[in-house]
């Protein structure tokens, strides 16, 4: 499976690619998050933790990765001091009223949070201090962004802990996407598996938890090699000393894919597919870090209504257990 002549081979040309075929952006107050989400997550000790994930808003992400739509969550011009914070105390003071009890948070906002323009440097401390009581606080970074902001966080958190304890500890997500050297190379990520590993060492070397996306069936591999490749990024993701990966499905929507699509480049999977490749993973490997699959929006990719909530509630199930389930017959989709 091989892109199209059209997509472009240099990288300022492939962000015009990119970009040329987004649609409208949405309006955001830049002082209010945009969702505020509770689960449960099986946890790197064994047990059962209650997370929240709060999708902040802010600057645009500086990389222009082809498969990208959270461009949709964020503004073009710079995070003002003081947003973030705020959006964090906002969401926190929203579990409170909810009587949600988290023990850890997630911090996403649509691009990398050691990104000075996303996420200024000078609010760290008082994003501590807004992190107060918590166990953990997950972000999200492009892994060529790791150094040196997640020293200066891990600062103002051990500041913080200092003052008033106990320290709140941190997990980085990033994205590998693919070990697939092709396709991880036309994704305009702009990075290789190297990079990743050298990025995922340094996280290591400060104590950092590492948390790895990899996509389901992203674009550039052939159908019959998927399962393959996603095997050989899990492995990739447990030498660079995950502790967690998050399978996610790729998905359309932002106009390059599309674009993709229409050239036999990528076809989005369907709910059948998902279940196979995450089947896949927990059948090959007796070691392997906690393996999730990103449940958000599942239902675009189901084919049956009649046994979708089924499938859901065991993919859920397989999150919090983390063992293979047995699967779901349907006479209705005869799958």
């Amino acid at each position: 499976m091989h892109y199209p002549a059209a997509y472009p081979a240099a990288a300022r040309d492939r962000d015009r690619f990119v970009v040329a075929l987004r649609g409208e952006r949405p309006r955001h107050d830049q002082w209010q998050y945009q969702d505020l989400i509770v689960e449960n997550e099986r946890g790197e000790d064994g047990g059962i933790a209650r997370v929240g994930t709060v999708l902040l808003t802010g600057r645009e992400c500086p990389w222009r990765c082809v498969m990208c739509d959270l461009w949709k969550g964020t503004t073009t011009g710079d995070t003002p001091p003081g947003a973030i914070p705020a959006q964090i105390a906002a969401a926190r003071q929203q579990l409170r009223q909810r009587g949600d009890d988290v023990t850890q948070i997630k911090l996403y906002n649509a691009g990398s949070f050691f990104d000075p323009r996303a996420v200024p440097e000078d609010d760290y401390d008082a994003i501590a201090r807004a992190l107060a009581g918590l166990d953990r606080v997950i972000v999200e970074s492009h892994p060529a962004l790791v150094e040196p902001r997640v020293g200066m966080l891990l600062s103002a958190l051990a500041r913080h802990a200092a003052r008033t304890g106990p320290l709140t500890r941190l997990e980085v997500a990033m994205g590998l996407e693919t070990v697939h050297p092709e396709a991880l190379d036309k994704l305009n990520k702009r990075m290789t598996v190297d990079d990743f590993a050298v990025a995922a060492e340094r996280l290591r070397q400060r104590g950092v938890a590492l948390r790895v996306f990899l996509l389901i069936a992203p674009p550039g591999i052939a159908g019959d090699e998927q399962d393959e490749w996603l095997g050989k990024s899990v492995d990739a993701a447990l030498a660079c000393g995950a502790t967690a990966v998050s399978l996610i499905p790729t998905r359309g929507g932002n106009g390059a894919m599309e674009a993709l699509s229409d050239a036999g480049t990528f076809r989005e999977p369907r709910l059948a597919d998902i279940e196979r490749s995450v089947s896949a993973i927990f059948s090959r490997a007796p070691r392997r870090p906690r393996v999730f699959v990103d449940l958000w929006d599942l239902e675009r990719f189901s084919d049956c209504a009649v046994c979708f909530q089924a499938r859901n509630d065991r993919l859920q199930a397989i999150n919090l257990e983390q063992r293979l389930l047995p699967s779901v017959s349907c006479a209705t989709c005869s799958l």
